[in-house]
């Protein structure tokens, strides 16, 4: 199975997404396929345009990223609008996309713990979703 994934980092929360971009490298050597490039980018808004590139070149895509719940509710319309652009590349692509973003609406306390799983699910779900 060749398997090329481009992966998008939220650069927001260096430290944390770092980590997570560990833990997804890791399982995807476990698993026997290619983290290919490595996008960091400014903020969730910017995740659609990074993967619609990626996609081109690589034969799926994972995103890594923390949407912090704030005081108003730009991050929860932010997290929702990110999540539609994440399908709709999917389905205009035929390539999977592995969702590694923690949130919307994660508190301090809720990062820790889903650093590890979501990092690897994602790389998870392009693996079993490529034909």
């Amino acid at each position: 199975m060749s398997n090329r994934i481009g992966v998008v980092c939220g650069s927001f929360h260096r430290l944390e997404v770092e980590r997570m971009l560990a833990h997804a490298t890791d399982e995807a050597q476990q698993r026997g396929v290619e983290i290919g490039d490595v996008v960091w980018v400014p903020g969730s808004m910017e995740v659609p345009l990074a993967l619609e590139r990626l996609l081109k070149t690589h034969d799926s895509a994972a995103c890594l990223g923390i949407i912090e719940k704030g005081e108003t509710q730009h991050g929860l319309a932010m997290g929702q609008a990110v999540i539609k652009s994440v399908i709709d590349l999917q389905l205009k692509h035929d390539k999977p996309i592995g969702l590694g973003i923690i949130g919307p609406g994660a508190e301090p306390h809720h990062i820790e713990p889903r650093l590890e799983p979501h990092a690897r699910a994602a790389i998870v779900a392009c693996c079993v979703m490529q034909d």
